[in-house]
């Protein structure tokens, strides 16, 4: 073979373990211990701990069992120790006097609300009421971090008082500018206000109050602009002052939307002079060293909206299997460690992606040009070739450094409407053909494997040229979609197992089962639908596949998808590898996409090289510190998420706005003590019917049964009921909906009621006609 095979096992590296042994809990025998101690043993205990083991710990006696009784409720009242079961307890995690706070949103009032930065508790971390800062200092905002005084308050709750903040500058405050009415004098001797110029109405839903901006202070915002804002120093109680420093655009501007989101979650969409420099400085691979693939006819397969194109595939007959080439864009002979570019790509982790925008994580120059994969120009790649059965099992693979020249660019339309017959590509005849027959073999392979294949429909937000929403629409999956993740399944799959095998440092990409409190919550959901899982601690990925099949064309199929989603732990990177549940994987490393995610250039790093050379190879500075660039890079990544979820939110809602009155079609997709979640059929959007627009009556939430039920009217509302609403307020800046039931008599049970009246009357009406 001409050119660097990646293959070649090195020596192996010796692999560090660290062990401690447990510290043994010393217990004085029949007597009572106190709280403290009591709470010590239950929080070294493996497992829940209930009176049994307690009284068997500490050998108390029949004599003991009411005081113990009494010991327990308190600490469980108190939040010392948490309910797990029946008659079972664990320990709660306790916060320090003192710790790193981080506001997350505000009250009412626009008193601070915070959570810990750090937690290692079971289930969410507690809440902290943060005392409004001392006069004269500026106003704790949303993304501030203090340290604070905590103070318990109750299970999961602290009050906090600021110590010392760590921001060094004030944090900003993203929302809209709504001006003031024009000013109306006081009567008699009322105080005239400060003047006021109006209020910024927060972006972020957990900041329940309003900011004041002075007078002299909007930067010449006007009204409905979004903006960012900075607190001022506080001059007295009430809403907090503050002092608009930007002007995005008007809210009524699609295209607004995403800049929202940008600045609340303060990704970086701006590249350093140098990182620019050393991207437009970039030119084409040489070809030498370098296995040639040119004229192999690799294809990419991608969105109609796509710009850049990291990955292509080739598929050709191997005997009764296949012989496939998964060719990636070689970003890391570009993005060198160390470098500007290096630098700018880890801080923003990922692309994020917009309905109008991208916010890339290389600069155009690369991600939309010499990382492209662009048809007809050659191209530095690295590639992975990989053999498999009829049967779609993986029987070899190896990895190499080439370059290419990529024979076609298609649209998943496009692939598919070939696959179908009814349209022509121009390629070498049978090639599609080819690599659709090899997806089925691998598509297969998944089924067998159990995997947990959630489809659950994204929404696709299209805008015209002046940024004006046209549609939104369920985004259309193919088999063509599938097929290309299914190849990069395959090739993600043999880069993990090849480091592994070459005992490399690997950034895997782990995701563990569903926490056990999230399964039992799945579990009675999904009873409630009428659905069966197996007991805890037996839960696999194919259970919950087997369920989504049984739900499959029925009505409550998305909201099962919903539910298992919901369900699940958040895949993360880690150089610790736990396996992939949701995929049903032992070993899984993403290989497939150097041009928007961090984590696919440290993998193409490994497979190139440990050390100092190749200079494009992972230096063994960041080998040594995988773990808290996998921790940096997942957060980057949920903040993706969450921000292009929050804009698609926003675009419904900006696009419902101008449709208030207007009844939809959708589903009950959750129910509370304040009223139950639906989601629309069509745009997916979900808001909530708030249980005062009820009909009047005493409403109880059942949460086993996942209701909210009437006493005296009967009417129930319940997971996956169809209903049909009317839309009562959409507010864009937070993506929120409010709807009220359209026919709110015709709950479940008044249905059947009313049906079994009806019936009942018709056969009374029958019997009369006979008697007459």
């Amino acid at each position: 073979m001409e050119g660097r095979d990646l293959s070649d096992p090195p020596s192996p590296d010796p692999v560090p373990t660290d062990t401690a042994p447990l510290a043994a809990l010393p217990a004085a025998k029949g007597a009572l211990p106190d709280r403290e101690t009591l709470r010590r043993f239950i929080a070294g205990a493996s497992g829940r701990v209930g009176k049994r083991e307690i009284a068997r710990a500490f050998g108390l006696g029949p004599e003991h069992k009411a005081a113990l009784r009494d010991m327990l409720r308190a600490l469980a009242l108190e939040g010392t120790l948490v309910p797990a079961g029946a008659r079972r307890f664990r320990a709660s995690a306790a916060m320090p006097e003192a710790a790193v706070v981080q506001v997350t949103g505000t009250d009412p009032d626009g008193d601070p609300i915070a959570r810990p930065v750090a937690w290692d508790g079971d289930g969410p971390p507690p809440v902290i009421f943060m005392h409004p800062e001392q006069k004269g200092r500026p106003a704790l905002a949303p993304g501030e971090r203090v340290v604070a005084r905590l103070k318990r308050l109750g299970p999961g709750r602290y009050e906090g008082r600021t110590l010392r903040r760590l921001t060094d500058a004030p944090a900003r405050i993203v929302g809209v500018f709504r001006s003031a009415p024009p000013d109306v004098p006081p009567p008699g001797d009322v105080p005239r206000r400060p003047a006021e110029a109006g209020r910024l109405i927060p972006a972020d839903r957990r900041a329940k109050a309003e900011w004041i901006i002075p007078a002299g202070e909007t930067l010449g915002a006007e009204d409905e602009d979004v903006v960012i804002a900075e607190p001022l120093p506080l001059a007295g109680p009430g809403l907090k002052p503050a002092r608009i420093i930007e002007r995005l655009g008007p809210m009524g501007d699609a295209r607004s939307v995403s800049l929202l989101a940008i600045h609340t979650h303060g990704i970086p969409d701006a590249f350093s002079a140098e990182a620019l420099a050393e991207a437009e400085r970039a030119r084409g691979v040489p070809a030498e060293g370098r296995e040639d693939l040119r004229e192999v006819p690799l294809i990419t397969i991608d969105g109609a909206d796509a710009r850049d194109f990291d990955d292509a595939v080739y598929a050709e007959p191997d005997g009764d299997g296949f012989r496939l080439i998964v060719a990636i864009a070689d970003v890391a002979h570009y993005v060198r460690p160390g470098s500007a570019l290096d630098r700018e790509a880890q801080r923003r982790g990922n692309s994020v992606y917009f309905p109008d925008r991208v916010v890339p994580m290389l600069p155009e120059a690369l991600s939309n040009g010499w990382c492209s994969l662009r048809p007809g120009e050659d191209r530095g790649c690295l590639f992975a070739e990989l053999h498999i059965d009829a049967h779609g099992a993986k029987t070899r693979h190896r990895f190499g450094r080439g370059i290419m020249r990529s024979a076609a660019r298609l649209t998943y339309d496009e692939a598919q409407a070939a696959i179908d017959g009814v349209q022509e590509t121009g390629l070498p005849d049978g090639l599609i053909g080819t690599l659709f027959a090899a997806f089925r073999a691998l598509a297969a392979a998944r089924a067998r494997r159990g995997t947990l294949d959630l489809d659950v429909p994204e929404r696709a937000v299209q805008l015209d040229p002046q940024g004006r929403i046209v549609a939104i629409d369920p985004r259309p999956r193919f088999d063509s979609h599938r097929l290309i993740e299914e190849f990069m399944v395959l090739a993600n799959v043999a880069a993990a197992e090849e480091l592994e095998r070459r005992r490399r440092p690997c950034l895997y990409r782990i995701h563990a089962p569903p926490s056990p409190e999230r399964a039992g919550a799945m579990r009675d959901s999904l009873s409630v639908m009428g659905f069966a899982l197996p007991p805890a601690g037996a839960l696999q990925a194919r259970d919950l596949g087997r369920i989504l099949a049984q739900a499959a064309g029925g009505d409550s199929a998305t909201l099962v998808s919903e539910t298992i989603l919901r369900a699940q732990s958040q895949a993360e990177y880690s150089p610790d590898n736990i396996g992939h549940f949701g995929l049903a994987l032992p070993a899984y490393a993403h290989f497939t996409s150097p041009i928007r995610r961090y984590a696919d250039l440290m993998v193409h790093r490994t497979l190139i090289g440990l050390g100092t050379l190749p200079p494009d190879g992972m230096p063994a500075g960041d080998a040594a510190r995988l773990a808290e660039i996998g921790e940096q890079v997942s957060a980057t990544e949920r903040r993706a998420v969450l921000a292009e979820r929050e804009t698609t939110e926003r675009y419904v809602a900006l696009w419902l706005a101008e449709r208030i009155g207007m009844e939809f079609y959708g589903h009950v997709t959750g129910v509370a003590r304040f009223g139950a979640f639906v989601t629309l059929t069509r745009t997916g959007a979900t808001g909530l019917v708030p249980v005062s627009t009820l009909p009047d009556d005493v409403w109880t939430h059942d949460d086993t049964t996942q209701t909210l039920r009437g006493r005296h009217g009967g009417m129930r509302l319940s997971l996956g009921q169809p209903v049909t609403i009317r839309l009562v307020e959409a507010t864009p800046v937070t993506g929120g909906l409010l709807f009220a039931l359209v026919d709110p008599d015709m709950g479940a049970d008044r249905v059947a009621d009313r049906a079994h009246r009806t019936d009942a009357a018709r056969r009374g009406r029958t019997r009369g006609m006979h008697r007459r």
